[in-house]
């Protein structure tokens, strides 16, 4: 494919690092092949590029909602399409959201015309342990081709939400306390799997240098067992779902325990316990900032917390929580945000580059560097005014979505 040039336009790059400004005046992206080759002010143009011309126009990476359920849980569909929790079992680890998620849920084509190109999907907050999250780009019609990488994380769960699901059926948890416990046991007892495994692998391998026989015999196969082995190694993070501060606090209290690293998720009283999260290290994701406050636990949600979080020097993104607030939505969060005082470069990397961060898919995309995924938006304007329109989409460097107007032809070529 032919290299592409989106010329003249502002650029927020969300880049790090002095090669990369974070705002280029009058700049120039080229892209060939799905990959950023050049940014900046004075770039040369491969002579047999496609050149768009984007005057007056702000070029910004594609947007990441980091903890969404699109696909999981569509749009317009009720009971057939919600596929959001394994309800059978509050400990799932083994469960895929690869094998829930529907490519055609309508919502994935309000992601693309508002520009988010990349999202992590998460399962539901109903089970202690939930299951896997990954993360996908918006484009596809199969979700195996649409995969950045999985797993990103193992959905895990405290507060309200868990107890409501299974202690109204009268199994455990009933209690905060006894949703901690369940999630100690989980840990443990995968842990010890762990040891056994490894322990009879070591004795097989000692026994086949001597030529004597093995006294180690693998467990059985656990397939959930597994999947945790992975957050105890630090392969993947354990991503805790945790709105109030005892919450946020009791989900740092076991990852010291453990030893593992975990995100933490919505976090709607996070300005309550900020000092204990600075020192924890630990990532948060927050939102939806813009939605009713339909429980005890989410009633100071908004958009204090966030900017008390970001002022702390504690890295977040925003995010959607799609479909608790339509996906397309997620940039306005970002703006209300700024409103309410976070600093505007912020605000745009907690839906870039932090978000493709926390999600463990910087290396890839949420910033424009060159070697980066051609996830790109261009705007009419700044993306946080409220009457932005969305002009290009471009996702690994194909255009999705074409806005003239109000006219929208999704899969359309410019090129």
């Amino acid at each position: 494919m032919n290299a592409v040039a989106l010329k003249n336009a502002r650029i927020y790059t969300a880049g790090e690092g002095p090669s990369v400004p974070s705002i280029i005046e009058k700049g120039t992206v080229v892209f060939q092949d799905g990959k950023i080759t050049a940014v900046g002010e004075n770039v040369a143009i491969p002579e047999n590029a496609k050149v768009i011309d984007v005057s007056k126009c702000v070029v910004t990476p594609g947007l990441i909602d980091a903890q969404c359920h699109i696909g999981l849980s569509e749009d317009g569909v009720s009971r057939a399409g919600d596929d959001l929790n394994e309800s059978t079992n509050p400990v799932t680890p083994e469960v895929r959201v690869l094998d829930g998620i529907n490519p055609a849920d309508i919502a994935f084509r309000d992601a693309v015309a508002s520009g988010v190109t990349c999202v992590q999907v998460a399962p539901g907050s109903s089970n202690i342990i939930g299951g896997e999250t990954l993360v996908i780009k918006t484009w596809g019609t199969v979700v195996d081709d649409m995969v950045v990488r999985r797993p990103t994380g193992l959905m895990a769960a405290l507060g309200e939400d868990p107890k409501r699901a299974n202690g109204s059926n009268f199994r455990p948890p009933l209690t905060r306390m006894g949703s901690a416990a369940i999630m100690r046991k989980a840990l443990a007892s995968a842990r010890d799997y762990a040891r056994k495994k490894d322990a009879a692998m070591r004795s097989e391998q000692d026994a086949e240098e001597s030529g004597k026989p093995g006294s180690g015999r693998l467990p059985e196969l656990n397939p959930g067992h597994e999947s945790l082995i992975r957050v105890l190694r630090k392969e993947i993070p354990l991503r805790v779902h945790c709105h109030r501060a005892d919450d946020i606090v009791t989900a740092i209290r076991i990852a010291k325990e453990f030893d593992i690293d975990i995100s933490l998720e919505h976090c709607a009283e996070a300005d309550k316990v900020l000092e204990i999260l600075a020192q924890s290290g630990f990532p948060v994701t927050m939102g939806p900032g813009l939605t009713k406050k339909n429980k005890l636990e989410t009633k100071d949600i908004g958009f204090a917390a966030p900017v008390a979080v970001s002022k702390a020097g504690v890295k977040l993104a925003i995010v959607t929580d799609h479909p608790a607030l339509p996906i397309q939505y997620l940039r306005i969060c970002a703006g209300l945000a700024v409103r309410e005082g976070m600093d505007e470069n912020t605000a745009l990397l907690a839906i870039t580059r932090y978000a493709a961060e926390i999600a463990g898919v910087a290396d890839r995309t949420g910033s424009i560097e060159p070697g980066k995924d051609a996830d790109l938006v261009v705007w009419s304007k700044d993306p946080f005014e409220y009457d932005a329109k969305v002009r290009y989409t471009f996702i690994n460097g194909r255009p999705v979505d074409i806005r003239d107007g109000n006219d929208v032809l999704l899969g359309g070529d410019i090129l």
